[in-house]
């Protein structure tokens, strides 16, 4: 579940927002962010909230189906070079090193982070992932804890994953007038990882060469997109077409200059 807050002259955007998604059929509904036990809202006039919304564990995901994969009968190996194993298809879906294996491809490494803050007691069972869409502050509960993140006030165009601590102390600071309960709660783990970033923030799938495809570039999304992506490429290299249009995420988009710019994005 998320919650969506926003100061006075948002308001009328995250209803539009809101109307837009209820038009898509994600079941977006307003609501009193009063009503919510602990935080801070004197200066919220509007918020929103998905009921539906839900939280998944990317890595536990990821073995999951690697584990079933060996159990149906699928070659699974580690520490293997794939660009020198016999094969039809090559696949580069290797986040943001992608472009090691195929250095054509426009993707670059965009170290971010995530923070957890306590134990925080009294956390209630029904708390929402919180936006400050105005900053791109968000939480949500982690457990006992508070897991934090915002947008970067300057990219970090690296690879080195890296915990920047003026972030962390400044998400603390943050998080203690949102959520006061929360003030002054140590930092419990802190840790940095690799976006694999696009020109446009948008994913790169489809052939990139002769027998080499790529789904990679997703930009932070990957995760969240990946039932629909592994069903589309599915068809696509068994099938010869998919039932989603892959047409826009084509490589060759950077070539003819048609990009569509990521908007509304954390």
């Amino acid at each position: 579940m998320g919650l969506h807050a926003e100061p006075r002259r948002r308001v009328v955007g995250l209803e539009e927002r809101a109307t837009l998604q209820r038009g898509l059929g994600v079941p977006v509904e307003s609501v009193d962010p009063a009503g919510i036990e602990g935080l801070q809202v004197d200066d919220v006039l509007g918020a929103v909230v998905c009921r539906e919304d839900g939280v998944a564990d990317p890595s536990a995901v990821t073995w999951e189906l690697v584990s079933r994969a060996a159990e149906a009968g699928v070659d699974v190996r580690e520490g293997v070079d794939a660009r020198e194993l016999e094969r039809d298809v090559l696949v580069i879906a290797a986040g943001a090193a992608s472009p090691v294996l195929w250095p054509e491809l426009p993707v670059r490494p965009l170290c971010r982070q995530l923070v957890d803050v306590g134990p925080v007691g009294g956390l209630p069972d029904d708390l929402p992932m919180v936006l400050e869409a105005e900053t791109g502050f968000h939480f949500r509960r982690a457990g006992d804890c508070l897991r934090l993140a915002m947008n970067e006030p300057a990219p970090r165009w690296t690879d080195r994953e890296e915990v920047d601590e003026a972030l962390v102390e400044d998400w603390r600071d943050r998080v203690a007038y949102r959520y006061p309960p929360a003030a002054g709660a140590p930092v419990a783990r802190a840790w940095a990882g690799l976006y694999d970033m696009t020109p446009d923030a948008h994913p790169i799938i489809g052939w990139v060469g002769d027998g080499v495809y790529a789904a990679c570039g997703f930009s932070g999304h990957g995760f969240m997109q990946s039932p629909a992506v592994g069903k589309a490429v599915a068809e696509e290299l068994l099938d010869g077409e998919s039932s989603f249009d892959l047409g826009p995420y084509r490589l060759e988009r950077f070539a003819g200059g048609a990009v569509f710019p990521e908007e509304l994005i954390l």
